[in-house]
C-alpha cells in the first residue's frame, strides 16, 4: 500500500491551498507556535467547551480516551465549527482505523508507537487518495469540517490534512532518521511518558536522565533535518512556555487531567 519511495508532491507544509477553517496548519505555517490540549471524555459539550478556552486545536483521543467511532463525528463536527481543529489519535496504524478517522471530517491524524519508516509509509498510503495513497472517498461528511464542496475536499485533502506519527518507543527513536525521511509525514510528535517508560524502565521522567534528553534531541533533530514539523505533549503552561523555542507546536494535558488537577488543588486549599 505504499506509494512510490521517490513521489513530490504538496503536503501541509508546502501547499499554497488558502482555508481559514484550518486553524492549526495555518498556525503551523506561519510559525505561531499553536497549543492543543488531548480530549478523552466522549462529549459535545465539553468539546465546546474545550473549544472555547483559545486553543488552536483539540486531539480527540481514541486511543486512551472513551471515544468511540460516533462520539468521535460528534466532537469533530462540535469542535470543527467553533473555528478550531480536531485532530484524531487513533488507537492503531491500520488502514481502516484511518479511513474511518479521518472521514469525520478531522483536520489530521496522529498515529502512536510508530517504529519503522515502514510503518509511517502504510500510515502516509492509507491518509491519502490516489495518486499519493490509497484512501478511498465515499463520505459527505469529511467535506463539512472544512466548510468545502465534496469536489473541493477530494482535491486539497492530500495538501492539507496533517498526518502526525508519534516517536515514543526506543526502537523508534532508533529509526527516527528513517522515519523522517518518508514523505507525507507532516510532524513527529513526542509521547514522553511511553518514552520514558520505554527507555528508562519507569515514568514520568525525572527531565535529567541523559538517555532521555538524548532522545528528545535526537527525535527534534531528525525531523529538523528532513523538514517535518516537532511537538510534544507537556503537563502545564510553564513547560509549554519553556520549550517554544525548541518544538513546532505542543499538547498542553488533557480534560481528564485538568479537570482532576485544579479539583485537587481546590479541594486542598480549602481543607488544609
Amino acid at each position: 500500500m505504499s506509494p512510490p519511495p521517490n513521489s513530490t508532491y504538496l503536503t501541509p507544509q508546502t501547499t499554497k491551498v488558502q482555508n481559514t477553517r484550518l486553524r492549526l496548519l495555518n498556525a503551523l505555517q506561519n510559525g505561531q507556535y499553536p497549543l492543543l490540549t488531548f480530549m478523552a471524555i466522549p462529549s459535545v459539550r465539553m468539546a465546546q467547551i474545550v473549544a472555547l478556552t483559545g486553543l488552536d486545536g483539540i486531539i480527540i483521543d481514541c486511543e486512551h480516551g472513551n471515544i468511540d467511532d460516533a462520539a468521535s463525528h460528534d466532537s469533530v463536527a462540535a469542535i470543527s465549527a467553533l473555528g478550531v481543529s480536531p485532530i484524531i489519535r487513533i488507537r492503531g496504524p491500520t488502514h481502516d482505523i484511518i479511513k474511518r478517522a479521518l472521514d469525520t471530517g478531522a483536520h489530521g491524524i496522529m498515529v502512536p508507537q510508530i517504529n519503522t519508516a515502514e510503518e509511517a509509509r502504510q500510515i502516509v498510503a492509507s491518509s491519502k487518495f490516489p495518486p499519493q495513497g490509497v484512501r478511498g472517498q465515499g463520505s459527505a461528511f469529511p467535506a463539512i469540517a472544512h466548510r468545502l464542496t465534496t469536489p473541493q475536499y477530494m482535491q486539497s485533502a492530500n495538501e492539507t490534512i496533517i498526518t502526525m506519527i508519534q516517536i515514543e518507543t526506543k526502537a523508534g527513536v532508533e529509526n527516527v532518521d528513517e522515519i523522517c525521511t518518508v514523505p507525507g509525514v507532516d510532524l513527529v510528535f513526542i509521547g514522553p511518558n511511553d518514552l520514558a517508560q520505554s527507555l528508562l524502565g519507569y515514568t514520568p521522567a525525572k527531565g535529567d536522565e541523559p538517555v532521555f534528553l538524548e532522545a528528545l534531541d535526537k527525535i527534534v533533530a531528525a525531523a529538523r533535518r528532513h523538514g517535518k514539523w516537532a511537538g510534544r505533549m507537556v503537563n502545564n503552561g510553564t513547560v509549554a512556555k519553556d520549550v517554544q523555542k525548541t518544538f513546532d507546536m505542543v499538547a498542553v494535558t488533557g480534560d481528564t487531567k485538568a479537570m482532576q488537577n485544579w479539583y485537587t488543588s481546590e479541594i486542598a486549599l480549602v481543607r488544609k
